[in-house]
């Protein structure tokens, strides 16, 4: 089986090779298309998950229909919006959910309309952990963690001042299988939906990520000390997940490198092979990892730190984010660095985004304020089109 992926890579190399050089002028391997498993992708280019709170009352909005619309192209493939899995899950207004029926109902008509436009749409699947205050949990509860650690207060992308967290509650070994079947759960609910897929949010220093990182982990059980322990929370999702829906419909999304949210790891590099290759016994359709130099949000920092040996050790598809532009983008996939790259600020801003790079077009700058400010158009469907801004 191995023999047989990386025949396939090679090939995908040799072909990114054709496409690059036509009649000796190089041209976007970017915009070269890709099988990703059973998915015919057009083009390289993703658009990543961003939360933008636009989903009130935890229910997926019409607007919202609009939004990944625009953003959709023949054969692209877009990611979801960080998505709640349970009530326990949520850390911030206004972010969809999909344990209700009625959110899943709520999220057929956006699928719908990513799918009319011939897009392929991933459901995120997350859980944040201790990211979280009291009054977003049920009944006023303790966020729960891989720990008892607090959060010291964070800076958000659009606040003022510092945001506060409640102290976690750690979670037990018993509870435990619980909110792995509430990831299985809404995989199946994402189905139901009409979405393509998942992708199992293992990042940003939320849920998964708590008990991945040393710097936060500070258990003694099964789930805490070494770094197959500390994994095992995680990879027990996917199993669950894959199990429930197909392996060939899943991915995650991992940051080892990154120090979100007080989530640091003293050898990221080991936690970033650790997984790649724990992560082939499932079979998963792709890993979607953070580069090294988004260390922080938002802030890319200089590093050595390089993907490669998790790219290298990684059998599916390999979507590198965080920090890319064209140029970079285009560099990575000659180079066989990665597979896809995944676009976040970008797309915001340029919902025609894979045309503007194939025009070699200027891109049209976001607007900060607005990433999380609720309304539902401006700075969130109002970016204008290349044919409106001659």
């Amino acid at each position: 089986m191995e023999g047989k992926v990386q025949t396939q890579q090679q090939q995908e190399q040799e072909n990114i090779t054709k496409n690059c050089l036509r009649n000796g002028v190089p041209t976007n391997p970017l915009l070269t298309p890709y099988k990703m498993g059973k998915f015919n992708l057009s083009h390289r280019v993703v658009s990543a998950p961003v939360t933008r709170m636009r989903s009130y009352n935890d229910m997926p909005q019409p607007h919202q229909a609009l939004y990944y619309s625009q953003r959709t192209s023949k054969g692209g493939f877009l990611i979801g919006e960080a998505t709640v899995i349970s009530e326990t899950g949520r850390g911030y207004k206004n972010t969809p959910g999909i344990w209700l029926k009625e959110q899943i109902e709520a999220w057929k008509p956006i699928v719908d309309a990513v799918h009319a436009k011939g897009g392929i749409f991933f459901c995120q699947l997350w859980h944040v952990g201790r990211v979280s205050t009291n009054d977003c949990q049920p009944n006023g509860q303790a966020p729960v963690s891989s720990t008892n650690k607090g959060l010291t207060p964070q800076f958000l992308p659009i606040a003022s001042e510092a945001k506060k967290y409640s102290p976690p509650r750690r979670l037990s070994i018993d509870e435990i299988p619980q909110v792995v079947n509430e990831f299985r759960l809404a995989a199946r609910n994402a189905m139901e939906a009409g979405f393509d897929g998942v992708e199992i949010h293992g990042a940003h220093g939320y849920l998964l990520d708590q008990f991945m990182k040393d710097q936060v982990n500070d258990r003694t059980d099964e789930y805490g000390g070494s770094l197959e322990n500390r994994c095992r929370f995680a990879l027990e999702v996917v199993e669950a997940v894959a199990n429930e829906i197909g392996a060939d419909r899943v991915g995650i999304r991992l940051s080892p490198y990154a120090d979100y949210m007080e989530s640091g790891d003293s050898n990221p590099t080991a936690l970033a092979v650790y997984m790649a290759q724990s992560l082939n016994k499932y079979g998963i359709l792709y890993c979607h990892v953070l580069e090294p130099r988004m260390k922080l949000a938002e802030e890319s920092f200089e590093c050595t730190e390089s993907l490669l040996p998790m790219r290298k050790a990684f059998k599916g598809t390999f979507i590198a984010v965080g920090g890319y532009d064209k140029e970079d983008g285009n560099k990575a996939i000659a180079e066989n660095h990665t597979d896809l790259v995944a676009y976040g600020r970008a797309f915001i801003s340029n919902p025609d985004l894979p045309k503007r790079f194939e025009l070699n077009a200027p891109l049209a700058m976001h607007d900060r304020s607005t990433y999380c400010s609720q309304d539902p158009v401006v700075g969130y469907t109002d970016y204008p089109f290349l044919e409106n801004t001659a």
